[in-house]
C-alpha cells in the first residue's frame, strides 16, 4: 500500500467511525426524549459538553505543556532540533510551530495546539540523544502531520460526543433510580414504552464504554494517518519506521505521561500497563503493526 492508499483508508475510516458515533447519539437521544416527553434536554446536554470541552481546546498549548513539565527549547542550545523542525513545517507547508523540549531520557514526542498558527512540537530529551537525524526527522514529520490533518480538531470532536454520550447516560440513569420514567410507562402502558425502557436502561448502562470505544478508535486510525504522512512528508518512511523501533525497544519511562496525555504522544508512554482487551482500550496502534505498514509503503 503507498502512502496515498493509507492516508485515504483512514480518511474513511475516521469518517465512518463518527458516521456510528453519530447514529449511536441520536438513538440514545431519542430514547431519552421519549421518555421523558421533551427534547429540551438534548441541547442542555450538549451546550455543557461542547462548552467544557470548548474551553480545554483553546488552551490546550499551555495546559498539556504545563502538565507534561515541558520547556520552550532555545533555538543557540537545540539547534539541530530547531533546523528539522524548520524543514519539515517548510516541507508540509505549514508555519512553523513552537518548539519545546521535556527533560527525559524516554523517546517520545506530541504535537498540540488548535491550529497551525499556534501549535506547539515537543520532544523528549531522550530523542535528541538517542534518535539519529533520520530518525528524529521522522518522529518531527509524525507530529507536523497531527498538525497538518487538523487531529486536534477531529479528536477534540470525538471528545465532544464522548462528553455528550456520558451525559445522557448519566442522566438515564438518574431516571431510573429516582424513578423519573415511571409515570410515562403508566400513562402509556405499551409494549413500545417498555422495549424502549428495557433499551434505555441497557445503553444507559454501556454508553460510556461504547463511546469511550469508538472514541480510542478514532485516536488509533489518525496515528495511522499521521504515520502515512509523515512517509508523504519525509518520503522516507524508513526514518520514522527505525524511530518506532527504538520507542519499542525502550524501557525507560516517561515520568511527566499520565492518562489524561497519553494518547497525545507518539507512542504510548504508560509503560507496563495491563490493559484488559489492549486491541480495543488502547490509545494507539501496536508498533510493530506500524513498522510493518510504514516499511510496506
Amino acid at each position: 500500500m503507498s502512502f496515498y492508499e493509507e492516508i485515504a483508508a483512514n480518511r474513511r475510516m475516521t469518517f465512518f467511525l463518527f458516521l456510528i458515533f453519530f447514529i449511536f447519539l441520536f438513538v440514545l437521544g431519542f430514547i431519552v426524549s421519549f421518555i421523558m416527553e421533551s427534547y429540551i434536554f438534548i441541547p442542555i446536554f450538549g451546550v455543557i459538553a461542547i462548552i467544557y470541552i470548548l474551553i480545554s481546546y483553546y488552551n490546550s498549548d499551555k495546559i498539556v505543556t504545563a502538565i507534561s513539565g515541558a520547556n520552550l527549547a532555545s533555538e543557540e542550545k537545540y539547534k539541530l532540533l530547531h533546523n528539522v523542525v524548520e524543514e519539515m513545517a517548510i516541507a508540509a507547508g505549514l508555519p512553523k510551530p513552537r518548539v519545546y523540549v521535556i527533560e527525559d531520557t524516554a523517546i517520545n514526542a506530541f504535537a498540540t495546539g488548535r491550529n497551525p498558527e499556534t501549535s506547539v512540537i515537543c520532544v523528549t530529551t531522550g530523542c535528541l540523544t538517542r534518535l539519529n537525524r533520520a530518525q528524529l526527522t521522522g518522529v518531527i514529520a509524525h507530529e507536523m502531520s497531527h498538525i497538518r490533518n487538523q487531529d486536534i480538531k477531529v479528536m477534540t470532536m470525538a471528545a465532544i460526543l464522548v462528553g455528550l454520550a456520558v451525559l445522557l447516560s448519566d442522566f438515564l440513569l438518574r431516571m431510573f433510580l429516582w424513578g423519573g420514567v415511571s409515570g410515562r410507562s403508566d400513562s402509556k402502558g405499551g409494549g413500545v414504552t417498555v422495549i424502549f425502557i428495557v433499551i434505555g436502561l441497557i445503553l444507559a448502562v454501556l454508553t460510556p464504554i461504547i463511546a469511550q470505544v469508538i472514541n480510542l478508535s478514532i485516536s488509533r486510525k489518525r496515528e495511522y494517518l499521521a504515520d502515512a504522512s509523515a512517509a508523504q512528508i519525509t518520503r522516507y518512511p524508513e526514518g520514522l519506521a527505525s524511530a518506532l523501533e527504538a520507542i519499542g525497544n525502550d524501557k525507560e519511562v516517561l515520568e511527566a505521561a499520565n492518562k489524561a496525555t497519553a494518547h497525545m504522544y507518539i507512542a504510548n508512554p504508560l509503560r507496563g500497563q495491563k490493559i484488559l482487551l489492549k486491541s480495543l482500550f488502547s490509545t494507539h496502534p501496536p508498533i510493530q503493526d506500524r513498522i510493518a505498514r510504514l516499511r510496506q509503503m
